[in-house]
């Protein structure tokens, strides 16, 4: 029975105990709304001599990330934070962790991106750099938060991934919250994660450069190898959650959960904190007959495709809640799971409707899970949406005509 200590804690201090209970050698962030709490808790835990860690200050996003690509570079784990705008700026050097492979672990604390302006979560953010390389993991509530950091290191310095590795927390629905959080002992966080033993690494014995330049000679290949690296986290990340829960006696990980899909026919898709209210909307209504699932999906990238096919082919239809859209087409999420059951089975494909909902913090409520489980009977009646259109929940009629005005304005 794994040693552990239940406190009731903000979700900001669960995670940062987390990266402490990880040891990482080198932080470094640049505050901002709603990642500052965690960097605060550890510049605190590293003042205090709780945490042996050098904590190095930074004037942007952008420095943080290339002071970690320097750390990492000498071989050491690493840690930093950020959200919306910040992460944005820090996107360039993501995309250099990804390509000299250097496992730096990073928390992505959900928020809007200006304009407008606002401090509420969607996944527009982790979706800007959803290309880069990175592999994201969303999770739903505090103890998944802390659960999943302690798997995001040992994930990130696998030597077949080898990869930065971002755990995406909805911002203050889950960084601010209060909540009850097991906290493992720190010798059986130690035997679970060992210390990293670098691959590759920066030292005056063995000289060596990383993101040196080429060209068309052997660039294919490398974007061949990184995406190798990807996929094979697919493997390792199913490896860990099952080691985790060996270790520690509870499942935390994994790329999907699926929840009551075996008879449904309408299955809700969805990943982060919605999840948690669509599962209470499926209980309901299917204390009231009717037949709806769940599938969470824990893994954006890589992507799990064949995990939904196999999950979703046997409803006649699944409804994904978007909190980001790529403007001019669709939902990002829906994008992919369109794609993926394009390769189901004929027959055992499933209608695809693609809906957005949380944009801004907006609440999720059963009455909105009702709206779209009703529209989607409708579609099953023989009443098909447009193939490319995006169902935009809970819009407000009278202040998009006052928009519209106002976007007019006077005519001379």
């Amino acid at each position: 029975m794994a040693r552990s200590t239940v406190s009731v804690m903000e979700g900001s201090l669960a995670v940062a105990q987390a990266v402490k209970a990880c040891r990482p050698a080198v932080i470094s962030a640049y505050p901002i709304t709603p990642q500052t709490h965690i960097i605060e808790d550890l510049a605190q835990m590293v003042a205090q001599g709780e945490l042996d860690a050098e904590y190095i200050r930074a004037d942007s996003e952008f420095s943080a990330a290339s002071i970690l690509a320097g750390a990492s570079a000498t071989g050491v784990r690493t840690y930093t934070a950020s959200a919306s705008q910040g992460l944005l700026l820090m996107t360039e050097v993501l995309y250099f962790l990804a390509g000299a492979r250097l496992p730096v672990v990073l928390t992505a604390t959900n928020r809007q991106v200006s304009v407008p302006l606002g401090l509420q979560p969607d996944h527009r953010d982790t979706m800007g750099c959803r290309d880069a390389g990175v592999i994201q993991l969303y999770v739903e509530d505090v103890q998944e938060a802390y659960d999943t950091h302690l798997q995001a290191f040992k994930i990130a310095e696998n030597h077949h991934i080898l990869l930065p590795t971002m755990v995406c927390m909805d911002g203050f629905v889950l960084t601010h919250v209060v909540e009850p959080v097991s906290i493992l002992d720190q010798t059986e966080v130690d035997d679970f994660l060992p210390p990293y033993a670098p691959l590759h690494f920066l030292t005056p014995e063995r000289p060596a450069v990383f993101g040196s330049y080429t060209d068309d000679a052997n660039t294919l290949e490398f974007y061949y190898l990184t995406q190798q690296a990807v996929l094979n986290a697919k493997g390792v990340i199913e490896a860990v959650a099952r080691e985790f829960q060996e270790a520690f006696g509870r499942h935390q990980g994994g790329l999907i959960d699926s929840y009551s899909t075996e008879d449904a026919e309408v299955v809700l898709l969805a990943m982060g904190s919605t999840v948690g209210t669509l599962r209470e909307a499926v209980d309901v209504l299917r204390q009231e007959g009717i037949k709806v699932g769940l599938i969470k999906v824990r893994c954006f990238r890589p992507f799990p495709g064949e995990e939904i096919r196999q999950a979703a082919c046997g409803a006649g239809i699944v409804a994904v809640f978007d909190r980001a859209v790529s403007f001019g087409y669709q939902g990002v999420l829906a994008t992919d799971v369109k794609a993926a059951l394009y390769d189901a089975p004929q027959g055992k494909r499933p209608w695809v409707l693609g809906t957005t909902a949380g944009f801004g913090g907006r609440e999720v409520t059963l009455d909105t899970v009702r709206e779209i489980v009703n529209h989607a009977h409708k579609v099953l009646d023989g009443h098909p949406d447009p193939a490319d259109e995006v169902h935009f929940l809970g819009l407000k009629p009278e202040l998009l005509r006052a928009v519209g005005k106002a976007q007019a304005g006077p005519r001379g």
